[in-house]
Parts: structure tokens; C-alpha cells; sequence
């Protein structure tokens, strides 16, 4: 992801029928918005995910903070998955699910592979930077020891919009 917002976020097409494993998810998509949202109040760009416990739970939250501590791992989803191990007392995050509004880039697909979170719920695709599929597939590499399942474009419209709308405030 670029500084200077030349970020490409793609939608994905709007399904032609209901598709019951991607809206199963909107719900706590929803909440990975609103979690973006709290970003853009330090300059962050908004990016908001969620780890849920196997039980659907919240173990963990985050929004983009690099602009806030001047951490550039502080990306959403290394937020989220450091505040879920401290919730379960380890590093690994097997049965958790990661919810996040914008496709992981390749240092946080690095993270979700080695907290071996077991799947992970995007929404919009990041054509310049995206790790899971996009530019790049890491987490679904065979080399890899851990491979989560993935999930795209569960709110994608939405969640484009909100990132659009911030890179247009800083233009």
C-alpha cells in the first residue's frame, strides 16, 4: 500500500445470486468497517479487522495505526492478531477466523500464516498490493505449512467506497 493513496482497489462484480458462504459473513464485515473507520481520526488509512474465536466471538480488533504510534507494522490486521493471542494466552490462533476490509498485503499475510489463523474474510481486493490473490497468493502458497482458507469480496462495494473516500479527502 502506497503512502502517497496511488492505492487500486478493485470491487468485486456484484454477484449474479445470493452466494451463502460469502454473505454469511457480512454481519462481522460490518463491524470491520466500523472498526475502519476510527482509523482515518490520526491520518490512518481506514482498515479495520476482527479475529473471531472459533465460537464467532471477538478475540481481537484493530484498525490501522501507523500514522498514530509511527509503527509501520501496525497495520489492521497485525493489530487485531496481536490483541487476540493476548485474549487466548498464546500465539496460535487455530479455529480463529480474521475479518478484514481490505486484502492483507504480504507482511500481514506473512502474520496470518504464522498465527495460523484458519481462515480469512476480505473485502475489497488490493491490485497493487494484495497478498491473497491479487498481486500475490501467499496465504494459499503449497510451500507454506499453513494455508487458511480465504474468503473475497464479502462487502467489497463497501468497503472500496470507504477506503476511495479517504484517499479523495487527500488529494
Amino acid at each position: 500500500m502506497s503512502d502517497t493513496g496511488a492505492m487500486q482497489i478493485a470491487p468485486l462484480p456484484a454477484p449474479v445470486r445470493p452466494d451463502p458462504v460469502r454473505d454469511r459473513w457480512t454481519d462481522q464485515m460490518r463491524l470491520a468497517i466500523a472498526e475502519a473507520a476510527l482509523a482515518t481520526a490520526t491520518g490512518d488509512v481506514p482498515v479495520g479487522a476482527l479475529v473471531l474465536g472459533p465460537d464467532g466471538t471477538v478475540l481481537g480488533r484493530g484498525h490501522n495505526e501507523r500514522e498514530a504510534v509511527g509503527d509501520p507494522t501496525a497495520h489492521a490486521e497485525v493489530v487485531a492478531i496481536r490483541e487476540a493471542a493476548k485474549a487466548v494466552g498464546e500465539w496460535r490462533l487455530s479455529g480463529c477466523t480474521l475479518v478484514v476490509t481490505l486484502e492483507p498485503c504480504t507482511m500481514c499475510a506473512g502474520a496470518i500464516v504464522l498465527s495460523r489463523v484458519d481462515r480469512v474474510v476480505y473485502g475489497a481486493y488490493d491490485e497493487k498490493a494484495g497478498a491473497a490473490g491479487s498481486l500475490f497468493d501467499v496465504m494459499r502458497d503449497r510451500r507454506l505449512n499453513h494455508r487458511p482458507e480465504v474468503i473475497s469480496g464479502v462487502l467489497a462495494e463497501e468497503c472500496s467506497a470507504q477506503l476511495l473516500a479517504f484517499f479523495d479527502t487527500q488529494r
